[in-house]
């Protein structure tokens, strides 16, 4: 066993015991936390992301100047205020079995619920979208997909 002055002994005591005041504290505040936030989660209805990708093939696949024209209308597109995030791409050069590389240009977009994306699809961009751009695509295929949202 270690010899320890009298003094050292009431000092380390003294600070243990500010140290488990500060922590039972701590524990007490957590718990609370913890507790207001699963109420407040069972109150709250759960929000699902919606999530909205479109796949677009054009008539004129090898045409550059088709593919930059259905680019831009997806700029404008892009400014329904319903949309949370969005995601122009093109196929990547990955190349396995199981990967569709036909298209030629993917809209991915993000709503915070299947209300949202309601909107969006009635919204006045959107409808104006499919009047100037629909000439040049011969297929769309549309994934729709809700889930859980993640902080």
């Amino acid at each position: 066993m270690k010899n320890t002055s009298r003094r050292k002994f009431l000092k380390a005591s003294a600070l243990a015991g500010v140290g488990t005041t500060i922590a039972t504290g701590a524990i007490a505040a957590t718990t609370a936390a913890a507790t207001a936030a699963i109420a407040s989660t069972e109150a709250a209805p759960k929000k699902e992301l919606f999530v909205h990708h479109v796949y677009f093939y054009l008539k004129n696949a090898g045409s550059a100047a088709d593919k930059a024209k259905l680019l831009e209308g997806l700029e404008k597109l892009s400014k329904v205020p319903t949309i949370r995030m969005v995601h122009i791409g093109t196929p990547a050069t990955t190349n396995r079995d199981v990967i569709e590389r036909g298209y030629s240009i993917s809209w991915l977009c993000f709503f915070d619920n299947l209300e949202e994306q309601e909107v969006y699809q009635k919204h006045p961009i959107h409808l104006k979208f499919v009047d100037d751009y629909s000439h040049l695509w011969e297929k769309v295929i549309v994934y729709d997909s809700v889930g859980p949202k993640r902080a």
